[in-house]
């Protein structure tokens, strides 16, 4: 699909009843223009016979950050006050960014509503969300904005050791701009959302949403506390060990704590808790099931993305019926190939590839 087409499918899915004039006058071209696009569109299978009628496949809504990544990888031990010699890379990320990202490559159809500047950070992740299928058409970009950044410092580990995010575009993401994009969210068969988003607009979301099922990304523990109120409104969480005490207030220092925790999110009406521990593995509960897993030992690259490629694969796993602790060994072995690539976003993502390092995954 072409750039134009996309706009006009975009302006045809909002207005069925729109007219090749009206389209032609929006979008400043002719009238005949209008005409050979969507003829192509609907050889295309875009849309379906007279009256505009469009092929509407299931998709996911992600709402959140987009960020470019510039991460510093030192060659050997960081010192920090003094300069390490090193490689820089620069690459599109952000959690919803990436967490959509993560499931195009998997097989979904997946639509990104986040902010981005007019800028040459926000048209370089237009275009590589192009080149993945991601659409973002739906997102607020901004003439004079500034495009989401993230700076970070891994150290020897592929760990972070510091970072700088900028993300005050995001603030522009209100609660009026989410409720232009309602059809878009009304018909999605799962939301996404992470704490980048403003806390009022979170709130808005799943409080107007209730009936649908809607994922969690804490973000981090400061973020994490944007939801703190509202968590019984998630369908599934999945908080690190010291974002789920922010969130519940309870400490946890053993396998008894973690399944306190995960009783305190059920009985506000979370169906599915994954806290993430480190090297120590993924702990899951859905009330019925609760265990933990781990997954193998590899040579960490980056850590940046793995979070965000967990969330990924535990929503393919919601998406096709999968229970939860199949759910969690997916998301490991999601994990696991973003460990092990230097980009946020491991290009080897597939549904084959998390079916491999699955085989790898043990019970703790």
């Amino acid at each position: 699909m072409t750039k134009r087409e996309e706009e006009i499918l975009k302006l045809i899915k909002e207005n069925p009843m729109i007219s090749q004039k009206q389209i032609a006058d929006i979008l400043g071209i002719t009238r005949s223009s209008v005409a050979v696009h969507i003829t192509n569109l609907t050889r295309k299978g875009y849309i379906l016979g007279r009256g505009y009628i469009t092929h509407n496949e299931p998709y996911v809504t992600v709402i959140g950050g987009a960020n470019m990544d510039i991460l510093g990888f030192p060659y050997s031990n960081l010192i920090y006050k003094d300069s390490n010699p090193g490689v820089i890379k620069i690459s599109s990320g952000g959690v919803g960014r990436n967490i959509a990202e993560n499931l195009a490559r998997l097989g979904v159809s997946v639509k990104l509503i986040t902010a981005l500047g007019k800028d040459m950070y926000g048209n370089r992740i237009i275009e590589e969300s192009k080149s993945v299928g991601l659409d973002i058409l739906d997102s607020l970009i901004l003439e004079g904005g500034s495009t989401s950044s993230y700076m970070a410092i891994l150290d020897e580990k592929g760990d972070m050791a510091l970072s700088v995010s900028h993300m005050d575009i995001l603030n522009n993401m209100t609660v009026e701009f989410i409720k232009s994009r309602n059809s878009i969210i009304e018909h999605s068969m799962l939301l996404i959302l992470d704490t980048n988003i403003p806390g009022e607009v979170i709130e808005y979301i799943v409080t107007t949403y209730k009936d649908k099922a809607i994922f969690l990304d804490t973000v981090s523990t400061a973020k994490a506390k944007k939801v703190k109120d509202i968590i019984g409104y998630f369908h599934t969480i999945k908080p690190n060990r010291l974002e789920a005490e922010v969130l519940s207030g309870m400490k946890i220092a053993s396998k008894d704590d973690l399944i306190s925790v995960s009783q305190y999110f059920l009985s506000k009406g979370v169906r599915r808790v994954f806290i993430t521990l480190g090297s120590d593995g993924v702990f899951y509960s859905d009330g019925s099931k609760t265990g933990i897993l781990k997954g193998p030992k590899v040579k960490v690259i980056n850590a940046t993305g793995a979070g965000d490629a967990f969330v990924a694969a535990v929503a393919y796993a919601y998406i096709e019926d999968i229970d939860i602790e199949e759910s969690a060994k997916m998301g490991i072995a999601g994990s696991i190939l973003a460990l092990t690539h230097e980009d946020t976003i491991n290009p080897n993502m597939s549904l084959d590839n998390i079916k491999l390092y699955m085989k790898e995954v043990v019970k703790c």
